[in-house]
């Protein structure tokens, strides 16, 4: 049973998430407003795009950035079946142990693992990007005022070369959205980057679009139940209050007559 501090606190959270706020760093440029399906009260995630955006994180974004709070498992909620999670867990490896001689040893993965980091630590991390440290993304989309906007600006707004007159630093990348144009990071998706198992084209945009969608669900993996949980108290609240006036109106009725 849900108690009402918990339950305004859910409908607050709601209210939050649909609404579009404006976010621009810098001399950056503002960054556009994008009609995202799970946005408002009653969205929801698009369960292909899930899929699909899993897809590009899996492999472009997995090489370099690790997702700590999402376990193997928690796909199914996006639409995979557990024997397809067994196939995908069972591709990579996990450090488990000690065993029966205190050594720590590696395992291929299973579905209650959390998905393991490309990188030993950060120093490791920040020694193959050139100093630069690639951030966990299962919070990335919280992490920006309107971070789904920001992340899909983001990963299409670079250039192959800056505008005449900017210098760019050794190791940088003109990027519009990023704050003073330099970004460590190199662009990570082109056309094409992946070929979708659907079918559908592989554009910038697409890909873009789809990997933002499998982020933000897995920034907020709960969204759908606490919408449909905000709903029914809401549904209650109205009968209850429709019952109380019913009850106030013949309460009232029979005191006058008497």
């Amino acid at each position: 049973m849900y108690r009402a501090p918990t339950v305004i606190f859910a409908l607050i959270i709601t209210w939050l998430a649909s609404i579009n706020i404006v976010y621009a760093a810098g001399d950056a440029k503002e960054i556009p407003d994008h009609d995202w399906k799970q946005e408002g009260i009653f969205g929801t995630y698009d369960d292909s795009a899930l899929v699909r955006g899993f897809q590009v994180f899996q492999e472009v974004c997995a090489s370099c950035h690790s997702l700590n709070y999402i376990a193997f498992r928690n796909l199914v909620d996006i639409g995979f079946s557990p024997d397809e999670v067994k196939v995908i867990a069972a591709e990579y490896e996990v450090q488990d142990g000690p065993d029966d001689e205190g050594e720590m040893f590696m395992r291929p993965a299973r579905p209650s693992d959390y998905w393991p980091a490309p990188y030993a630590n950060n120093n490791a991390a920040r020694a193959a990007n050139g100093g630069a440290l690639p951030p966990d993304l299962s919070l990335v989309i919280k992490s920006k005022p309107a971070g789904a906007d920001y992340l899909y600006a983001l990963l299409t707004g670079y250039e192959e070369e800056p505008p005449s007159g900017f210098e760019l630093a050794e190791g940088m990348y003109y990027n519009h959205y990023f704050s003073g144009h330099q970004i460590a990071m190199p662009q990570p998706i082109y056309p094409e980057s992946v070929e979708y198992v659907d079918g559908t084209g592989a554009t910038i945009k697409q890909q873009a679009s789809d990997v933002t969608q499998f982020l933000s669900w897995a920034a907020e993996p709960e969204l759908e139940e606490r919408k449909q949980t905000g709903l029914k108290v809401l549904i209650f609240l109205a009968v209850f209050v429709a019952l109380l006036f019913v009850i106030y109106k013949r309460t009232w009725k029979k005191l006058k007559i008497k």
